[in-house]
């Protein structure tokens, strides 16, 4: 049933992508944060899924994109992808100091915040 797992990347069903649906999670005003992440969450009817949003601050296209990448590879790898809820994923400055475990691990705690707080 899950596809998301045969392939390494998300696709396209589980990614939050319209600018309505990312104003609906983050008016919602669920979220936990920390220096690297800020975390949007709201449940939904139907599977995870996930939107990820990296200001111009963080550097160019390239960088943005790569920061992206590896933020989509984070969920894919950490997230329970039974758990029916929505997020929206703000990359802040501090990601760019750390390196990539480090920032998977920041992510995987807020991500375990929500779950607390959603009583999961």
């Amino acid at each position: 049933m899950w596809l998301f797992f045969l392939k390494k990347s998300m696709k396209k069903a589980y990614r939050v992508k319209k600018n309505e649906d990312f104003t609906k999670i983050i008016h919602q005003r669920q979220s936990v944060a920390n220096k690297d992440f800020v975390l949007y969450y709201m449940k939904n009817e139907s599977h995870l899924r996930a939107g990820i949003s990296v200001s111009k601050k963080l550097g160019h296209a390239v960088v943005r994109n790569k920061i992206k990448r590896q933020v989509r590879m984070m969920v894919h790898e950490a997230f329970d992808h039974e758990l029916a809820c929505d997020y929206v994923i703000i990359v802040r400055q501090h990601y760019l100091t750390q390196d990539y475990a480090t920032n998977k691990q920041s992510l995987l705690s807020l991500y375990e915040k929500t779950k607390k707080r959603m009583g999961k």
